[in-house]
């Protein structure tokens, strides 16, 4: 059974989020596991404020039984809920779920509350986004999910077959019956040997899926991939965050002002295959 990971810090983004997954689930008939993560010691300036572990896990498990409850009138019976509260570093204690129950995708808000109050939507989330051999979709607020039927896939063709979980591609373009685009954001006056092999493999592997193959020629790549999904009106914009700035951008409140994803489009993380 496929399951569906919800990382929340109870914020209004991180419960768009949260019914954006519901959504999604029913879709493709998969459950939902919920994971609150907190960091002790919160950190005031230099004063050491005493914490009360016992009732701030009371209380986030009292949220998360709330949000269940919420999911469960809104959805029915159809969802199969479960969830977790855990105490300590969030990338670590992500990383152990994401271990124990192998999820189809992890979900999170793309704009949450501060660092300061819940650690999740500041440098610990764009770490998990860069390290988490998992797959991440950040939704950004207000976005709401309907269906994935537009997909695109930033690719700059630099060994693509050796790094990128392809699988992982072709099981969600099958599972929503969707159109794939594959945006090529390489440099467009290198062709050598290798770019033509990677091309040709990458052809060869995704042909069952009958791609469209555009190139990206703005000279800022994150910039031209996003317009890309504006003009399109894709459903799902797919990127390796170590080689595009997207992901870090969208989860910075720095960015807010100036968010490249402007069109407001999901973007999943897709983790690369490990050596």
């Amino acid at each position: 059974m496929k399951t569906i990971l919800v990382a929340t810090d109870f914020s209004p983004a991180a419960m768009n989020a949260t019914h954006y997954a519901a959504d999604m689930a029913i879709a493709i008939n998969a459950d939902i596991f919920l994971l609150h993560v907190f960091q002790i010691p919160y950190n005031y300036g230099e004063i050491p404020v005493p914490i009360n572990t016992e009732a701030i896990m009371q209380d986030a498990v009292g949220q998360l039984a709330e949000i269940k409850d919420q999911l469960t009138k809104k959805t029915g019976i159809t969802l199969h809920i479960n969830g977790e509260v855990r105490m300590g570093t969030f990338y670590h204690e992500l990383k152990d779920v994401c271990e124990d129950i192998h999820p189809y995708a992890v979900i999170m808000g793309s704009q949450g509350t501060s660092a300061a109050q819940h650690f999740l939507f500041g440098s610990n989330s764009v770490y998990a986004v860069k390290h988490l051999p998992y797959s991440i979709i950040a939704v950004p607020t207000h976005v709401q999910f309907s269906s994935i039927k537009k997909i695109g896939l930033a690719c700059d063709f630099d060994n693509v077959t050796e790094t990128i979980e392809l699988d992982e591609i072709k099981t969600l373009v099958n599972d929503f019956n969707a159109t794939l685009y594959v945006l090529n954001t390489g440099k467009e006056n290198e062709f050598s040997p290798e770019l033509i092999f990677e091309s040709q493999q990458l052809h060869k592997m995704l042909k069952p899926l009958h791609p469209s193959y555009y190139f990206i020629t703005s000279n800022d790549k994150d910039q031209g991939i996003a317009d890309f999904a504006d003009q399109h009106q894709l459903d799902l914009l797919i990127v390796v965050p170590k080689k595009h700035d997207i992901l870090e951008k969208i989860f910075h409140a720095s960015y807010t002002k100036q968010l490249v994803l402007h069109s407001q489009v999901p973007v999943m993380a897709l983790h690369q295959k490990q050596s």
